[in-house]
């Protein structure tokens, strides 16, 4: 889709590519100076409010089907950046006037606000790798999930797939951490061999230890690597959050201190969404090819096992990260109660009691 946002009177949003942008202009006061193009927005739009109510399960399940879309991997860089240029175009000036940008719809606003959150992050707005996003779980997880389950067998070929994962986790967790907390290279470079160390001798042990067990078993040790690996990747990944705390603020995002209980909790629901999103496809894929592979016609075509468990494995992703996406909200509350007594005590005497919870990101 592309977004044609220039009129007569010189509004719109600048050129795709342009580093450097102005502030638009100021909307039109009066009809004399009102473009014609120009279309007004139902009454209470606002293009950074989730159109799905994020305190439900479901609500956060449709607004994750939109964003985790992995066809959005396929839009080219210059589309993203018109999107990112037409959603602030709107949050600088129509949105004061109740109008959409000239030339533009309430529909291209809604679908330039996907492309944005599927590839803009969501703390600093900047552009995220292209491994990095939640669209790209899919793509990138299928192929992944995949060859694990499918070179499991022999020591090396697990050492190899799991080192590619945990590559691959890296990038994720380093791309979806919070960003108001800075992270060093030393530290990422910590996290990362950590993490692999971990995942790798998880599996090197079960798969050795597995050897005399049903075939069954050893199908599922990449899935406990994986979930292991998750338990300290993403922790120490995000460790500046443990060590100094995440920013909190009030309902009206009112900076209010930083908690480390905050970025525990928020943390902790990280590594159960990541480990949700992989299982089903991880336990349930190996009980299907264990089946299919007592058949004669599955023999015969053993070439194609690999490229049937991609495939399989990308038929649960699909629903899966959404799914595991949705199963905290991403705006996460905790209670001034469960605050650390220092910043409770600080927030109580500044503001009383009208703060009751405070709010943060959590990252994905």
């Amino acid at each position: 889709m592309r977004y044609n946002v220039n009129c007569s009177c010189g509004h719109g949003s600048p050129t795709p590519g342009r580093q450097a942008r102005q502030d638009p202009p100021e909307p039109p006061s009066t009809p004399a100076q009102t473009c014609a193009e120009m279309a007004t927005v139902p009454d209470g739009f606002n293009i950074d409010a989730p159109r799905w109510d994020q305190s439900t399960f479901m609500g956060r399940l449709k607004h994750f089907f939109n964003i985790t879309d992995p066809r959005t991997v396929l839009v080219p860089e210059e589309e993203l950046d018109r999107a990112k240029a037409l959603v602030e175009d709107w949050r600088l000036w129509a949105c004061r006037a109740g109008l959409v940008p000239p030339g533009s719809s309430q529909e291209q606003l809604l679908y330039a606000k996907k492309l944005y959150d599927s590839a803009f992050h969501p703390d600093s707005g900047e552009k995220m790798n292209l491994i990095g996003r939640m669209s790209f779980q899919v793509p990138g997880g299928m192929a992944l999930t995949g060859c694990m389950l499918q070179f499991y067998r022999t020591v090396p070929a697990v050492v190899f797939w799991q080192w590619v994962n945990q590559s691959f986790n890296a990038i994720v967790n380093y791309t979806n951490r919070n960003a108001a907390s800075p992270i060093s290279l030393r530290q990422i470079g910590v996290a990362y061999v950590t993490a692999t160390s971990t995942a790798l001798a998880t599996a090197v042990g079960l798969n050795l230890y597995t050897k005399r067990a049903p075939p069954l078993l050893a199908r599922w040790v990449p899935f406990a690597a994986v979930a292991a690996a998750n338990c300290v990747n993403i922790p120490v990944m995000r460790q500046q959050e443990i060590i100094n705390g995440v920013t909190v603020t009030d309902k009206d995002n009112n900076e209010l201190g930083h908690s480390r209980r905050a970025a525990v909790k928020g943390i902790t629901q990280v590594v159960v969404s990541r480990i949700t999103m992989a299982a089903p496809g991880m336990i349930i894929l190996p009980i299907i090819m264990e089946r299919l592979e007592k058949f004669a016609f599955m023999q015969r075509i053993r070439v194609l096992h690999m490229p049937l468990q991609v495939l399989l494995s990308g038929s649960f992703l699909l629903f899966m990260v959404p799914a595991a996406c949705a199963l905290f909200p991403q705006r996460c509350s905790l209670a001034l109660a469960d605050l650390e007594p220092e910043l409770r005590d600080s927030i109580v005497a500044k503001h009383r009691d009208k703060v009751l919870h405070v709010y943060f990101n959590k990252g994905l």
